[in-house]
């Protein structure tokens, strides 16, 4: 008959008393991790900040409720051109914030032969030149180095303004200002990624040195299209206004340019554009006509015509032959316009009148001194008038 043999009952005690110290164990490790997280997280109106001033790190919990307050809590000093990301004056909203503190110095510009220093915070050409108020254009090159001479310069920083130079580039022929690093023509179409074909040409030469204010042309040999964009002239619609005096213009509505796309074929021999023919056009922005009113009422002087000679200095002797004249001429009309091109009382030029008289449709004293001066090549009004009966003209 088999033995059966039981394991002692204290091995089992064992065992549970060891799993339930086990377990005892992880609840405390629980509960304890849940208080350290307690103790170690913000109140609803705590932040907690990182912050980076210029290479150190430095981390706080502050009940501020913008930057500005929080760094001058931590007596963290800025200086008037410092600047931080994000604002000092932003407020608080999240619970953790990364603020970066960015320390102005001083940086020498050098433009060309200009020199300029300036105190900044910003770290980038493009930005450092935005600050200074210093024009760039895409093509300018901008770099920042240490400065050689800190002493001399005044800063342990220099950034150099390398300028584009500006030419007129000519491209399959569309005109437009270009502005380039290039030294070489051959050059600037490289930087430009421009490959040329066999039947293109090039003027001046590839190795033509780059000067300011150059015109580079690259064309192709024999008929092809080109599509280039072109202003449509505005109309001008005037509505005249009898009650107005001449000379005044109130625009009611402003005129604007249209703009179209147009398709020419062209014929291109050595170089030279021999024939041109617009094949397609397209108005991509209709042109807007202007309005404007416009007078037409011309105001004389108050009195007779006695008294305009007078004015003017016309001896009362002349009277007669004067008022013969400007009778003949034009009936005594300063604004007279004949249809052979002459205007005003004794009937003169166009630009005779207008540069003497720039007024001279309502200023028929002026027109008379002009007149006067006229007569001078008979002599005297007496002669001007036995020309006149003689010829039937002066």
């Amino acid at each position: 008959m088999d033995k059966v043999i039981t394991p002692p009952r204290h091995h089992y005690r064992i065992f549970i008393s060891a799993l339930a110290v086990l377990v005892l164990l992880g609840v405390i490790f629980v509960m304890n991790r849940h208080v350290r997280a307690e103790e170690s997280a913000p109140a609803s109106n705590e932040r907690i900040i990182t912050l980076h001033d210029d290479g150190t790190d430095k981390g706080f919990i502050t009940k501020k409720s913008t930057i500005r307050e929080a760094l001058k809590e931590q007596g963290i000093r800025l200086d008037e051109n410092d600047r931080t990301e994000p604002g000092l004056d932003e407020k608080f909203v999240a619970t953790s914030y990364q603020i970066n503190i960015y320390r102005a110095r001083p940086v020498l510009v050098r433009d060309g032969a200009t020199e300029t220093k300036i105190v900044t915070s910003y770290r980038t050409g493009k930005q450092i030149a935005a600050h200074a108020k210093i024009a760039l254009r895409d093509a300018d090159k901008v770099s920042l180095a240490p400065s050689k001479d800190p002493i001399a310069d005044g800063a342990a920083e220099v950034m150099t303004i390398k300028r584009a130079t500006e030419l007129i580039f000519n491209f399959y022929g569309k005109t437009e200002t270009n502005y380039t690093l290039a030294s070489t023509v051959g050059d600037m179409l490289r930087e430009k990624k421009i490959n040329m074909s066999a039947s293109d040409g090039v003027s001046p030469a590839v190795e033509t040195p780059i000067t300011p204010g150059m015109t580079v042309r690259l064309w192709r040999e024999g008929v092809q299209t080109v599509t280039v964009e072109e202003p449509v002239a505005h109309t001008i619609k005037q509505i005249k206004d009898a009650d107005r005096d001449k000379g005044y213009k109130n625009i009611q509505t402003k005129g604007e340019n249209g703009q179209r796309t147009v398709t020419y074929e062209i014929n291109v021999q050595n170089g030279v554009e021999v024939s041109r023919k617009e094949i397609n056009s397209n108005v991509t922005k209709r042109p807007v006509e202007q309005v404007e009113v416009v007078g037409t009422k011309v105001s004389l002087p108050a009195g007779s015509h006695e008294d305009w000679m007078a004015a003017a200095g016309i001896s009362p002797s002349d009277y007669g032959y004067v008022n013969f004249i400007f009778s003949k001429e034009s009936g005594w009309r300063p604004n007279a316009a004949s249809s052979n091109g002459y205007y005003g009382l004794g009937q003169t030029n166009l630009k005779s009148i207008s540069g003497a008289c720039p007024n001279w449709e309502s200023d028929p004293i002026c027109q008379i001194r002009l007149f006067d001066r006229y007569k001078s090549r008979y002599g005297s009004w007496r002669d001007a008038y036995d020309f006149w009966v003689s010829h039937r003209w002066w």
